[in-house]
């Protein structure tokens, strides 16, 4: 077997063990072999990432998902150190990047369009921030998953083994606007990377293509949604309906549009 082909698998089984150690009760905290495993899962895609990367950056579906899953597992370490009621969003969060790297090394060998764009500062800050807030929402994204979870737990008075190891509804809650509000400032920046990169490379302040839209829509989304919280104290499954929306719009902006770029490329080849 090619060492193309053994890189992603190797790369896929890193996660493993962390989504093993997520359902050691409690995950986080002191314990070694949960923090060890985390260090193997972010290291392994990040790896990858960087080895396939060597000659430039890559826009294929399966680079995107490696990038997305090394800067989420990294993100994710980040709060659990920092808040041990995010440590508590193992469970769901680190076997939903299992199944990612799963479907990265599937997909790995679809054709990829060639990056086109000079690699400048611009482009490397734009890349950084956008790969930032996709991490920073997917995070939210789970977090509400598991309010919504929670609050079903309680409304059939049927707690389960799962619901046990989640955060509380309000720490839920907690953890994900606080995400959602640093994904917001993370976008903006992006937003205006994006700007920069388009008058220094086409010379026009703003390039209306499906990515930019759905970007400027998640932007849009997640301002009202942390406005309606300040205000009313939007919460609870309302709340984590609208996160997740706001993650549907940056996964068809982001890894989105770079699946069906290698479906258009691989009809095109046949």
């Amino acid at each position: 077997m090619p060492l193309s082909a053994v890189l992603p698998l190797l790369a896929a089984a890193a996660l493993v063990p962390a989504a093993l150690a997520a359902f050691r009760p409690p995950p986080g905290g002191r314990d070694p072999m949960f923090w060890w495993s985390l260090a193997v899962a972010v290291a392994g895609p990040a790896g990858l990432a960087l080895v396939l990367g060597e000659h430039g950056w890559r826009t294929g579906f399966a680079y995107a998902l490696w990038v997305s899953i090394a800067a989420t597992a990294a993100a994710f370490g980040g709060l659990a150190m920092w808040d041990r009621a995010g440590a508590r969003l193992a469970p769901l969060l680190l076997p939903y990047l299992l199944v990612l790297a799963v479907l990265a090394a599937i997909w790995g060998r679809a054709p990829e369009q060639p990056l086109r764009l000079p690699v400048s500062g611009w482009l490397w800050a734009h890349i950084a921030v956008a790969i930032a807030t996709y991490a920073l929402v997917g995070i939210a994204a789970v977090a509400s998953l598991g309010v919504m979870l929670q609050e079903a737990a309680l409304r059939w008075k049927r707690p389960t083994g799962l619901t046990r190891r989640l955060p509380a509804v309000a720490e839920g809650d907690r953890i994900a606007f606080r995400a959602l509000g640093a994904a917001a400032v993370v976008l903006g920046i992006g937003l205006v990377t994006g700007m920069a990169l388009d008058v220094l490379t086409f010379g026009r302040w703003l390039r209306l293509d499906h990515k930019t839209v759905l970007s400027i829509a998640a932007f849009v989304a997640i301002l009202a949604l942390l406005a309606a919280h300040a205000r009313w104290g939007t919460r609870g499954r309302r709340g984590a309906r609208a996160i997740l929306v706001v993650w549907l719009l940056l996964t068809l902006a982001y890894p989105g549009v770079k699946f069906v770029t290698d479906i258009v490329l691989a009809r095109a080849g046949t």
